[in-house]
């Protein structure tokens, strides 16, 4: 497991090294220098939540025990191991005896030092798991439900609040975005349209005089004749859909790129919201028990954080676990060979081969300026 996720984090590293030269325009300046860092309010795509700081806790203190762990298994000594404190418990930390681990070779050794990385990778598979499992029983809601609103437009000079639900049009009862396409599509631009929107549970009455449709989405989907409201509906489909695939490649790699969702698409990201801290959408889903959605917070951070100190931890350089199993096995292949002397130099330059990559990288997304 340790050795696929190592060639894993490489090629993901050597990928992304490449489509940020290949899109530099578009990535430089993108992220915030505190956005390089795992720490939770600091960093602006991680929220500073109960869920993401019981899962930034647990996830370093399965890593830990992992190593110490199979520290006793392998009969390494461990001369200390605790937690780290700063009010609330920050961290933890296993020290094994330094001599105990110069004496163990091989196989042994490179358990040791996977440990952390299989423990983290296994337990962010089991939220996973659970995470599809406890989504896969929502209900998303039917309801036109008004989530934004394009600028200037008829809903814009209207002042509709968002997000709220229409339950009338023309008095006309509506239940779906489907029934207020149907009454829109009798209406023409210059019409004026009665609504009725419900917003913390009042309903109030709004009238819209209609545009006719921007020549940038008739361009999309072709003329229309009806008149044009400037709104858009929220999306539930996208959060279930994106649920329902995190089992598969694609799925996994979005969910791993959820927290970022609106750097690439700002409607998608705000969806998304609802999957990693506590937010409005709610309302928009029927679920079945009683803090629901504490547990798939939990559940999403406790994935998302260890399967990503996992990979990290796994990435072939030092003083990475990753480059420690690697500086392992090189010795233990060139030894008989009487090259064991080249096996420093060669970890060396991997190591700074990949340095360089990574921080050629986040000087691009945040420093570079085209």
């Amino acid at each position: 497991m340790v050795i696929l996720a190592s060639i894993g984090m490489a090629l993901m590293v050597i990928l992304s090294f490449q489509l940020t030269l290949a899109n530099i325009d578009q990535q430089a300046g993108s992220l915030a220098p505190q956005a390089v860092l795992l720490i939770p309010g600091l960093n602006p795509f991680i929220p500073s939540t109960i869920a993401v700081w019981i899962a930034f806790f647990v996830t370093l203190l399965v890593h830990e025990c992992g190593h110490g762990v199979l520290c006793r298994i392998e009969n390494i000594k461990v001369k200390s191991a605790g937690l780290l404190y700063a009010v609330i418990p920050i961290g933890a930390f296993v020290e094994p005896d330094e001599e105990d681990v110069e004496k163990t070779s091989g196989m042994p050794k490179a358990r040791m030092y996977g440990a952390g990385i299989t423990n983290n990778i296994v337990l962010g598979a089991i939220c996973i798991v659970l995470f599809v499992v406890l989504m896969g029983m929502v209900v998303p809601t039917n309801a036109p439900v008004v989530y934004g609103i394009y600028q200037d437009g008829p809903a814009d000079r209207a002042d509709l609040p968002t997000p709220s639900i229409i339950t009338e049009v023309n008095g006309i009862e509506v239940a779906t975005p489907t029934d207020v396409a149907t009454v829109l599509n009798t209406t023409s631009p210059g019409d004026t349209l009665d609504l009725v929107l419900e917003n913390d549970g009042t309903e109030t009455a709004y009238s819209i005089t209609l545009d006719p449709w921007p020549e940038s989405l008739t361009a999309q989907t072709g003329p229309r004749e009806s008149g044009y409201m400037g709104i858009y509906y929220y999306q539930p489909e996208i959060v279930t859909a994106t649920a329902e695939n995190v089992l598969s490649v694609p799925g996994l790699l979005l969910f791993i790129a959820i927290p970022l969702a609106h750097l690439y698409n700002p409607v998608i990201g705000q969806h998304l919201m609802v999957l990693t801290s506590p937010t409005p959408d709610i309302q928009f889903f029927a679920v079945p028990f009683p803090f629901f959605w504490e547990v798939i917070h939990l559940l999403f951070w406790l994935a998302w954080i260890n399967i990503n100190v996992g990979i990290f931890n796994a990435l072939p350089m030092l003083p990475l676990d990753g480059g420690l199993i690697l500086k392992e096995g090189l010795e233990r292949v060139l030894e008989p060979r009487g090259l064991k002397r080249y096996a420093e130099t060669i970890i060396s330059a991997v190591t700074w081969g990949f340095f360089a990559i990574i921080a050629t990288t986040i000087w691009i997304m945040v420093f570079y300026k085209p």
